[in-house]
């Protein structure tokens, strides 16, 4: 077989079979060691330009064929594709499905990103990546182009994080029976004070729902991806405070950000008088209303009524290193340490909130968290519009 590994896409590609007598001195076997691969699984041909720095293209026309490859990669080179790519098509449910086994079967694989490919995005394809946990993002053509590498190195980064925090022994949880009985006392004391808030407050959800409608477009709820314990990502909701498409504006007002943040530190944003903040939503933000909703995520079990914030997934990104990971090692929370010690106030480093963290994360207990319920009410009403 010859091998059609090329900047360029092509409708099918095979990875040589090479002997391992001899093979370093291979060039092809040191192109593809040397290389980072971008396995593409598609039925149509796929116009991209033909330089593309970051990787080079590995195009398999059938899943039967990019399945074999990676096989051959890891039997062969001893390496596995930085990226799969999968192009929608009408048989997607069959392939999904046998993309699904091969997962579960080669766990190896299990870092690696999964991309499904589109030219259009659409709800029920969106609907796909809820259904097949292995699918981590939708992209299109532009993204193909210009910001795969980014998307890569965000996407695998963030699952070697979680795989081994999966594999890492939750210590704080099962390592002593006492231990073990916080955790239950937590869990029961979430579920039973989430679900009596949520039916006595089922009034005031209706009418901040209300005010939001009037006074601006857009959806009533804000939700987004976070990270909580472990690194795990669950879907985050507030009461929208801000105008449509805030997220949009991020760029804009970083000279505003409240923490000083090192180009490769920790990241934080967090703006004084932000503009992007309706008039009701300050009030919202400034008594902590908005943050009602969460009891969604309590009841459910995505967080805890006491622990650690959790992080938009930019900002948990940036905490990976072995002194600030540990603060992922805590529940997420609505309140906690952070909340009632600075929460508004602006002068906070970066640092300080991370110290805060881990300082909960080590010495968390049904106990404490009953002391941080206790001075939350003190905490609730924030000093600076922040």
């Amino acid at each position: 077989m010859e091998t059609t590994i090329t900047p360029s896409f092509s409708t099918t590609a095979t990875v040589v079979r090479s002997s391992t007598t001899g093979k370093q001195n291979n060039p092809i076997y040191r192109q593809i060691t040397d290389e980072k691969i971008a396995l593409f699984i598609g039925h149509s041909y796929v116009d991209v330009p033909q330089e593309t720095p970051s990787f080079k293209y590995l195009v398999a026309e059938h899943i039967e064929d990019a399945q074999q490859a990676i096989d051959q990669l890891l039997n062969v080179y001893r390496k596995i594709p930085a990226v799969i790519i999968y192009r929608f098509n009408s048989s997607y449910e069959t392939d999904l499905a046998n993309w699904e086994a091969y997962f579960e079967e080669h766990q190896v694989l299990s870092s690696i990103p999964f991309f499904l490919y589109t030219d259009q995005l659409s709800a029920p394809l969106k609907s796909l990546v809820k259904k097949h946990n292995f699918i981590d993002e939708i992209i299109t053509r532009e993204c193909l182009v210009s910001r795969l590498a980014e998307k890569v190195n965000f996407v695998s980064k963030f699952k070697r994080m979680h795989l081994f925090a999966d594999k890492t022994p939750e210590t704080s949880i099962v390592a002593t029976s006492g231990k073990h009985i916080n955790h239950l006392l937590k869990r029961i004391f979430d579920v039973a004070v989430a679900g009596a808030l949520l039916l006595l407050l089922s009034p005031v959800f209706l009418l901040i729902a209300i005010l939001i409608r009037l006074e601006s477009k857009g959806p009533v709820f804000y939700s987004s991806p976070r990270a909580g314990k472990n690194y795990r990502m669950f879907r985050f909701h507030k009461f929208r405070t801000m105008i449509p498409n805030a997220d949009k504006q991020l760029q804009q007002l970083k000279d505003r950000n409240q923490y000083n943040t090192s180009e490769n530190g920790p990241v934080f944003l967090k703006f004084s008088n932000d503009p992007r903040i309706t008039r009701l939503g300050k009030f919202l933000r400034n008594t902590s209303l908005d943050e009602l909703p969460q009891l969604f995520n309590v009841l459910v079990g995505d967080m805890s009524l006491v622990g650690n914030r959790p992080l938009p997934l930019y900002e948990a990104a940036s905490l990976t290193t072995d002194a600030w990971a540990e603060r992922f090692l805590a529940p997420a929370g609505i309140t906690g340490l952070w909340q009632i010690s600075k929460r508004g106030k602006k002068d906070m480093s970066v640092e300080e909130r991370i110290s805060l963290d881990i300082n909960y994360a080590n010495k968390h207990s049904f106990v404490y968290d009953m002391w941080l319920m206790v001075n939350t009410p003190f905490a609730m009403v924030q000093k600076d519009n922040v």
